[in-house]
């Protein structure tokens, strides 16, 4: 089973969504599901019913958030080198047609949030800057054509 790279800190964020879901929101959705039971014939309850659907829905949860920390391999992000980008750099990058300059974080794929400037490695861009150095071009195919993007700093 090949491993997926996974920050600390990524790795950390999941296991404390994990341990709330299992410690707070089962346990919330418990006393819900007892308290719709005492609502009565359980048949035309909707209480009951939502309860159910969120306690369905909590557990799909907990087994993925379960089979993702299962298959993650926590990658080491101190000390990276300053010269190329590698797992966990943290990059500062300029579209060259736009001027529009981002800063970037290369996590694994189940901590990306493009929002939050953390892009998964295996995403089209994450995986172009990978072994880049500052001053390089990295050309990405988009939508539209093509798009130009140039490593201004590799940052601590």
């Amino acid at each position: 089973m090949e491993r997926v790279p996974i920050t600390k800190e990524g790795y950390d964020r999941l296991y404390q969504e994990l341990e709330h879901l299992k410690t707070v929101e089962l346990q919330r959705n418990a006393s819900q599901i007892q308290k719709a039971r005492e609502f009565g014939d359980l048949s035309e309850n909707a209480e009951y019913t939502a309860a159910k659907e969120q306690q369905a829905f909590l557990t799909g949860k907990i087994q993925k958030l379960e089979e993702m920390l299962a298959s993650v391999k926590i990658i080491p992000t101190d000390n990276l080198p300053r010269d190329r980008v590698v797992f966990g750099s943290r990059v500062k990058v300029q579209e060259l047609d736009t001027g529009k300059v981002g800063i970037y974080r290369l996590v694994g794929p189940y901590e990306s949030a493009p929002e939050k400037g953390m892009l998964s490695v295996t995403s089209p861009i994450g995986s172009a800057l990978i072994g880049k150095e500052p001053g390089d071009v990295v050309e990405l195919r988009v939508p539209g054509g093509t798009k130009e993007i140039e490593i201004l700093e590799i940052l601590e």
